[in-house]
Order: structure tokens, then C-alpha cells, then sequence
């Protein structure tokens, strides 16, 4: 299973000790602002498993973010297989942060680190990103990542009931030639 270091944090496996800062996050109606609401306890810890059991079958996925300064556990980012669902195939890049991590560039860092693992170690041909067309701030972190918006790509999850949140958008960020 891979690791992630970056020049402030850790992107690892996850440990007993992440589950219940991972369920505080999801619990934090600010942090799931564009989600469908808030999770239960147990469904965080069923997430974290799941997230455990992708690692350790591919490699790679959605790691458990850490501080290296103070081995704070502060939230996930990581890749994922497109689901089968969706208008688009690929790889998708993504982050979710405790408010007590936000704005101090962490989102960022650990961004550019999942971006650059995907393109440089397991040589996709590109990285997509994917968010409500109302999350702002996650889609300026795409544009930091250096991920460009595609407005064809726009489309309406058909995982997500009718409302604000249901309209997506769409970034990229393609790789070297091979």
C-alpha cells in the first residue's frame, strides 16, 4: 500500500484512532455543506473501512490525511475509479477536511500530491475532479491543483435528489504524453 508525504502532512492507511474524528467531520453540517447531509457514526466507520479495504486491494484510494507536525488526523484525499454510473470514466481526485483544517492550504497540499501519484506513478492519461456546481472553495482547490474546468462535462448525479446540490461540474488535468 502506498503513502503520500508531502512537506506537512501524511497520506496513510486508516487507523482505529481516525474513526472518531472522521465522525465528528461527518457529523459537522458545515463540512458535509455539499453533501447529502450528515453521517451517522456507523456509517463513517463502515466509509473508513471501506476506504481501509480499497488500499490495501489496489494500493491506492482514499487515504486518511494526518498533520506530520502534531499527528492530528484532519480528514481524507485521495483517487478513485470512476463509478460506473456517472456520464464520464476515469479517475477521480478528491479531499475532505475537518473546519479545523480549513484555510491554511491543506486541501491544496494534499491535492497536488493525489494529482501528481496518479499521473506520475500510476501514469494515468488524466485526473478528473468532481464537485457541486455550488462548491466554490472545492473548486478552487482543483484550479490550484492546476486542474482545468470542463463545461462539458457538467451533469446532474444521479445519486443526489433533486436540489441545489444535484448539478456537478467537472475538472480536469491530463498527463504527460506516453
Amino acid at each position: 500500500m502506498y503513502e503520500l508525504k508531502t512537506e506537512r502532512l501524511v497520506l496513510r492507511g486508516w487507523r482505529e484512532s481516525d474513526i472518531g474524528p472522521w465522525a465528528a467531520m461527518n457529523a459537522d453540517p458545515e463540512v458535509r455543506r455539499y453533501f447529502s447531509g450528515v453521517l451517522t457514526p456507523e456509517q463513517s466507520a463502515a466509509s473508513a473501512a471501506r476506504f481501509q479495504a480499497g488500499l490495501e486491494g489496489r494500493g491506492w484510494g482514499w487515504w486518511a490525511v494526518e498533520v506530520v507536525a502534531t499527528g492530528e488526523f484532519i480528514g481524507l484525499a485521495g483517487l478513485d475509479p470512476v463509478d460506473e454510473r456517472m456520464p464520464f470514466t476515469g479517475v477521480e481526485a478528491g479531499w475532505r477536511l475537518a473546519r479545523s483544517a480549513w484555510g491554511q492550504g491543506f486541501a491544496t497540499e494534499a491535492g497536488l500530491a493525489v494529482v501528481s501519484f496518479g499521473l506520475d506513478v500510476l501514469a494515468l492519461p488524466e485526473v478528473l475532479a468532481v464537485t457541486a456546481a455550488t462548491n466554490l472553495p472545492s473548486q478552487a482547490v482543483m484550479r490550484r491543483v492546476g486542474m482545468t474546468y470542463d463545461p462539458a462535462g457538467d451533469f446532474d448525479d444521479p445519486d443526489v435528489p433533486e436540489g441545489p446540490l444535484r448539478r456537478n461540474v467537472l475538472y480536469r488535468l491530463a498527463g504527460a504524453p506516453r
